[in-house]
């Protein structure tokens, strides 16, 4: 039997409140600056084809698709009938973000990572867990995947031998909840602003993420450039102190040199993000959810 807790904590986790956390996520890492190689509130990083406004057109967009893959998870039983069904209604996103976006990949490997996890925030306990379920999906076949030409990521993923985005989704997100979120909440319990706890959050993926952003861009140098400016801009104390904010100048110099975008990473803190705005159940005790179990 469940907690009175976690059952008032699944009510609210509803698909229309998912979605609109899922939006807000996007939003808030568009918004984030300065990230370097990215587009944000400063410009367009190291693309030509999209800025900040496209980005939030992009975000909106996505809100029906958001809602849908919730709404499907509700009623369909956990397994490759989902797996299937969260692919097509994925695939239409895709589809939506394109016209919205006039044809540019704003959110594709978003979608991937936050439509997984909208679909299995609603039944999980907390992220580990909505990640785990996630991952259990992202291992399905889905026998109605189109044949087409394969992404730039998916491309950089064969060559370097990447992870990527399919990866990260089936080993449950590790640089989601191992990495970005633990460095978000230790930020805050530091005393951090809420902005340097996000870039900060960010720089911790791209100092360990095998990005196929970059990997496209700019090979195993180009990541070598991302993964080590990162790792010096916390080794200096992060974005919040004056040398950190010294090397993250540095490394954004860098990647607009390079033209190097790490979008990956980008989409995971989104993901984090997510995971850390969705009503999960307050932490109880085994001994309290027996006695909470017993006064219904």
């Amino acid at each position: 039997m469940t907690a009175i807790g976690d059952g008032l904590a699944a009510r609210r986790r509803t698909p229309a409140l998912l979605a609109g956390l899922a939006v807000r996520a996007l939003r808030r890492e568009a918004c984030l600056s300065p990230k370097p190689g990215l587009a944000d509130r400063r410009g367009r990083g190291a693309h030509d084809d999209l800025d900040l406004p496209l980005l939030l057109a992009s975000a909106r967009a996505l809100r029906p698709t958001f809602r849908s893959l919730a709404e499907a998870a509700e009623r369909t039983a956990f397994g490759i009938g989902l797996r299937e069904e969260l692919g097509r209604l994925g695939r239409a996103g895709e589809a939506a973000m394109l016209r919205a976006t006039r044809g540019v990949n704003t959110h594709r490997g978003a979608l991937w990572a936050l439509g997984l996890l909208v679909a299995t925030a609603a039944g999980a306990a907390d992220a580990r867990e909505a990640a785990v379920r996630a991952a259990r999906l992202a291992a399905l076949p889905d026998r109605h995947l189109p044949a087409g030409a394969p992404s730039h990521g998916e491309r950089a993923r064969r060559r370097y031998g990447a992870s990527g985005a399919r990866g990260e989704a089936e080993a449950a997100f590790p640089h989601v909840v191992g990495v970005a979120l633990p460095w978000l909440r230790r930020a805050r319990a530091a005393g951090a602003a809420e902005e340097v706890a996000r870039l900060d959050a960010l720089l911790a993926v791209m100092s360990l993420l095998d990005d196929t952003c970059v990997l496209h861009r700019g090979g195993l140098d180009g990541l070598r450039v991302v993964r080590s400016g990162a790792e010096r801009v916390l080794a200096e104390g992060g974005s919040g102190t004056a040398r950190g904010r010294a090397a993250l100048a540095e490394l954004d110099e860098r990647c607009a040199a390079r033209r190097l975008s790490p979008g990956g990473s980008a989409d995971l803190l989104a993901a984090a993000l997510f995971l850390d705005m969705v009503p999960w159940p307050d932490p109880v005790t085994r001994a309290e959810r027996k006695v909470l179990t017993c006064r219904r």
